[in-house]
């Protein structure tokens, strides 16, 4: 399934009546086409319908830009603008929106007489408006600018639109409940319904059922042979593939006939501890393939890890993963392997860690194993199914979107790398450096109550999780990032 949308932004000029109609006709001419130029033209679509100038005006543009298919939209002041008539075109929207103005030009016919729009001022006025009518819209940092800055915050709103309406046609189906003793994942679900998200929770025994209605399934071999191909050299449990292919079809059959109205789904699964007795092996390695096709797949029943996940997927338009804060890097191997090679100390750094849920394509080298933790306690045929590997060195953000135990929504994002450094460990697994993190850890994971669970974006995303968070409606104040040495924490002792 296509589990990610397709945003199209309708791009509706408004003018003040009092001022020249034609500035922002020019003006929105020259930021489709500065648009056109330097982005794909699919993304946008040019209301010419009208200039909005007042209500009847925002009622046909607002048909217009529907029957075109738009399911964001830009209002663009060209000059002044009509702060009733363009902030109800926003309220009526039922979509993400943004709002951006022009700025001034000496070239325009005029100059700065006739020809000066005014829209510096008023952005002032729209936003005013925006917020007597009770409506989020998404205003840039500097939202004035030329065609082509104007045509650059467009697309810089692209993925945070298009995250915004993702979440607004999610479906989380969850198999529970969590296991026992694991209550850092807790997840009250007011704030999912508040968010427009819809929750389907289900037990492991209707799990289970299903898994066992596709034994013989004719399409397993298939899925069997993508796993071998897959995996490769690291095909280290060949006896264990059918099971997991069996798994894999049940969990896709799933999604499709239980997204219902929704267009898109992420899971939020059970793995231990009945699991892998009842079933014969361990989810991960199926885990890491739905996320891999763009289905994120949490562990332990974690639903707003699964959230976080999908949110990243959406805005990095790329293959996440979720992993625990886990453990310290050794100090000989900081000693080894990044003292004097790379900018960080010792506290800057941690493991990365999860079971074997990575996708293969963000894995260095991956094999196939049993789950060595599990193993302990289990006999190990029971435990085979995970994805072991080092993830590859690159670029990272560390996030999550979480609701507090009293329905508190709060977020944090942090972005640092992943070293290339061997692990020297099992799992998924890849030894993570984030500036500052010693105080991070403390002051933000520790001192809000997060879970061990973070996604994990490949990439440096943080600027757009922001805005998208707050966006979202997460207050500003409950929105975290690892603060440099210069920012003190609150609660952070002074001395």
């Amino acid at each position: 399934m296509n589990n990610t949308p397709k945003i199209k932004i309708g791009i509706v000029a408004v003018s003040r009546d009092c001022f020249p109609e034609s500035l922002s006709v020019t003006r929105r001419n020259n930021l489709v086409q500065a648009y056109k130029e330097k982005y794909d033209e699919t993304e946008i679509y040019e209301c010419p319908v009208c200039i909005v100038e007042s209500e009847i005006h925002m009622m046909q543009a607002l048909e217009d830009i529907k029957n075109a298919g738009c399911n964001a939209l830009c209002v663009y002041l060209g000059n002044f603008g009509p702060e009733i008539s363009e902030t109800m075109l926003a309220k009526k929207f039922d979509g993400p929106k943004m709002f951006i103005a022009a700025a001034e030009e000496t070239s325009a016919d005029g100059g700065l007489v006739q020809g000066r729009g005014d829209a510096f001022c008023g952005m002032l006025n729209a936003s005013y408006n925006l917020h007597l009518r009770g409506v989020r819209a998404y205003i840039p940092e500097y939202p004035v600018g030329t065609a082509e800055e104007c045509a650059d915050m467009i697309h810089e709103f692209l993925p945070i639109a298009k995250a915004l309406y993702a979440v607004q046609n999610l479906k989380i189906i969850s198999f529970g409940p969590r296991p026992t003793n694991f209550l850092a994942c807790n997840a009250p679900i007011q704030q999912l319904y508040n968010m427009g998200i819809e929750i389907e929770e289900n037990s492991e025994l209707d799990l289970f059922e299903s898994f066992n209605n596709h034994a013989g399934d004719s399409r397993i071999p298939e899925v069997i042979s993508d796993m071998e191909n897959e995996l490769g050299t690291g095909n280290k449990k060949p006896e264990i593939l059918e099971k997991l292919a069996q798994y894999e079809l049940t969990l896709l059959d799933w999604v499709e006939g239980h997204k219902g109205s929704r267009e898109f789904v992420a899971i939020a699964g059970k793995c231990w501890p009945a699991f892998q007795t009842q079933f014969g092996f361990v989810p991960c390695y199926v885990n890491s393939r739905l996320t891999g096709m763009g289905i994120p797949v949490s562990c332990e029943v974690d639903i707003y890890g699964a959230l976080s996940e999908f949110i990243g997927t959406v805005i990095s338009d790329d293959v996440v993963t979720l992993l625990d804060i886990n453990n310290t890097v050794p100090k000989d191997i900081y000693e080894e392997d990044i003292n004097g090679k790379f900018n960080y100390e010792q506290t800057d750094t941690f493991m990365g860690f999860h079971c074997g849920n990575t996708s293969s394509k963000k894995l260095a080298f991956c094999e196939m194993r049993n789950q060595m933790i599990m193993a302990r306690s289990l006999p190990e045929e029971v435990t085979n199914g995970t994805l072991e590997g080092d993830i590859k060195p690159g670029d990272i953000t560390f996030f999550r979107l979480q609701s507090t135990s009293d329905c508190k929504l709060r977020a944090y994002v942090a972005q640092g790398e992943v070293l290339p450094v061997a692990s020297r460990s099992f799992g998924s697994i890849g030894v993570f450096a984030i500036p500052e993190m010693k105080r991070f850890y403390r002051y933000v994971l520790i001192e809000k109550n997060y879970p061990h669970h973070g996604a994990v974006a490949f990439g440096h995303y943080g600027k757009l999780l922001y805005d998208f968070f707050k966006m979202l409606g997460v207050d500003v104040s409950e929105i975290d990032y690892n603060q440099p040495k210069s920012e003190r924490y609150i609660g952070e002792n002074p001395f």
